[in-house]
């Protein structure tokens, strides 16, 4: 069994960007920009928008904040959005979700510009992805896709099955796995991607483990602990595993003896400890797909500089 360790390939890959970006600067060229716009103060957000702005700054990608309080409204949070697709020294950006109950999402993100949509989630950039023309592909299906390019895993032929229907996660990566390999993404290493049998699966599928034992590959993106088993793969599969989940752990490793909060871990959708031994590859929870979705932001934003500076 080989860990895919998406820690230690992001940070290969941080390296190629930081020395692209630094190649930028010393011919007299301006940097990439990154506009990172967060709604209220949910703490998961806040987690997340801190370590994209960390790994931008550490290639050397200018980022701006903007934040604004829960109680905006949708008309002001798209003259936000509007404002940004408008403004030349702004190459992409990002409006973090989950939003606040009374924004509707879909709305929000239909007004992006698809060419500064760096997390992929545009109708435009959805639709291009699923026709095969060049767009800016979805953060995570892209590192899944960027993570089995680096470790050889060839996908052309095989069976992938895809646990998990998202329009952030599932869908996208189902269409980007089964497209020709014309459908090529800038700095992708080559590799036998695309080209894959993809059968999608969720809640209400029928005898999901039968489907899973046939498969080459197993993406699953489900949000459910642990449901992923040993017996629903068969040896030899290479499982990617898109879950973060916290569950409560006998582990206590609390930072301070006064901290009344519950014990809790990160867990993915694998029983990891059991499947591990029957799968050829398999990624971990945490340091598996989680690196590999922001620098894949990384490499997103790179890529709407270049082709529309």
């Amino acid at each position: 069994m080989t860990l895919l360790d998406g820690k230690q390939i992001a940070a290969t890959i941080r390296a190629e960007l930081r020395e692209e970006i630094d190649a930028l600067r010393q011919a007299g060229h301006r940097v990439p920009c990154l506009a990172v716009v967060i709604v209220g103060e949910n703490p998961a957000s806040v987690t997340y928008v801190r370590n994209k702005m960390r790994a931008c700054e550490e290639v050397g990608i200018r980022v701006e904040r903007i934040a604004l309080p829960d109680t905006v409204s949708e008309e002001e949070l798209l003259a936000e959005v509007h404002r940004l697709n408008a403004d030349p020294a702004i190459d992409g950006f990002i409006v973090q979700l989950p939003l606040p109950a009374h924004i509707n999402e879909s709305t929000i993100l239909s007004a992006i510009d698809y060419r500064k949509d760096v997390d992929g989630l545009t109708p435009e950039n959805v639709g291009r992805t699923v026709q095969g023309q060049p767009s800016i592909v979805s953060a995570t299906p892209r590192g899944i896709r960027e993570l089995l390019a680096r470790y050889n895993i060839p996908t052309a032929g095989k069976h992938v099955v895809v646990i998990g229907r998202s329009n952030i996660v599932g869908k996208p990566v189902a269409m980007l796995l089964m497209q020709r390999p014309y459908l090529s993404l800038p700095g992708m290493s080559a590799a036998s991607l695309g080209d894959a049998t993809v059968t999608i699966c969720h809640s209400k599928t029928q005898d999901l483990a039968a489907i899973c034992r046939t498969a080459d590959i197993i993406i699953v993106a489900a949000g459910s602990p642990g449901l992923l088993t040993a017996d629903m793969v068969r040896p030899g599969a290479t499982i990617i595993d898109v879950g973060i989940n916290r569950v409560p752990t006998t582990n206590d490793q609390r930072l301070t003896t006064n901290d009344q909060r519950p014990a809790t871990k990160l867990v993915g959708d694998v029983d990891f400890e059991n499947v591990a031994p029957k799968a050829a590859y398999i990624t971990p929870v945490p340091g598996g797909v989680g690196p590999m979705t922001i620098v894949s932001l990384l490499q997103n934003t790179l890529q709407a500089y270049n082709e529309h500076s």
